[in-house]
């Protein structure tokens, strides 16, 4: 059960279907496909070249410039409405980042998207920012997810670096976010826990032998299992403060 687990010092979320959702489901299937289909791309050129897509991790941008990414920046100019048309926050998402950040659990957001003219529009339209200690976008990596790349990156920036006590959940509605999670944990000296938010992130949760609590239907759900976990851990906590007191 997921209130058996210890509770997270770090938790990472995906934005688009996991942060905020778009008004126009069908909007956000295209991006999503468009996304995946850039992935085969590369992973099929790679194959035919013989190079190897899984490393390294956080390859270095080619003379210290910045991939164009003309695909990402015609779909943004190519839309006209502004972020608060496009998406809203997911109910009850603001819920989650109150407790997380009531318990001293540092944040970040993680998006295959662009920051410019669209990721960081959001965090600052719905007052996002502010949860936020790392935001890693499309143009601040190399390489997307379901490399593990995005991920490795914030927890790159995080301060203080991690040690083997923290514990990282990361949650993401796609199953590219769970194999990123999982491709990004034999780099890290600490757990890391891949949580599905809905269905399409729930099947990678499955096909890879991970246990059913870790798929989260709605953030109203989690809100209450993270009170149980971080009371738990503060009535511990406590109990040891007073042992030792005692001594």
């Amino acid at each position: 059960m997921i209130e058996q687990q210890k509770a997270p010092t770090i938790v990472l979320f995906d934005m688009d279907g996991t942060t905020v959702r778009h008004l126009n489901p069908r909007i956000l299937q295209i991006l999503e496909w468009l996304d995946d289909l850039a992935h085969k791309i590369t992973s099929f050129c790679s194959k035919i070249f013989k190079r190897k897509i899984q490393s390294p991790q956080l390859v270095g941008f080619r003379k210290g410039k910045r991939k164009k990414l003309f695909v990402h920046r015609a779909l943004h100019k190519i839309r006209r409405k502004e972020v608060g048309q496009i998406v809203e926050p997911c109910p009850g998402i603001y819920d989650v980042l109150e407790l997380l950040k009531e318990n001293n659990v540092r944040m970040g957001i993680i998006s295959n998207g662009l920051g410019k003219g669209y990721g960081h529009d959001i965090l600052d339209t719905f007052q996002l920012k502010h949860y936020y200690e790392v935001t890693i976008f499309r143009e601040d990596i190399p390489r997307a997810k379901p490399h593990p790349d995005p991920i490795l990156k914030a927890i790159e920036e995080l301060k203080p670096k991690l040690t083997e006590n923290d514990i990282i959940w990361y949650f993401g509605d796609r199953q590219k976010d769970i194999i990123s999670a999982l491709a990004s944990k034999s780099h890290l000296p600490c757990p890391l826990e891949p949580f599905a938010y809905n269905l399409n992130a729930a099947i990678a949760i499955l096909q890879n032998n991970i246990a059913p609590d870790h798929i989260i239907m709605g953030w109203p759900d989690l809100e209450t299992k993270l009170q149980r976990i971080f009371a738990k851990k503060n009535t511990t906590n406590a109990a040891k403060q007073d042992q030792q007191a005692a001594e």
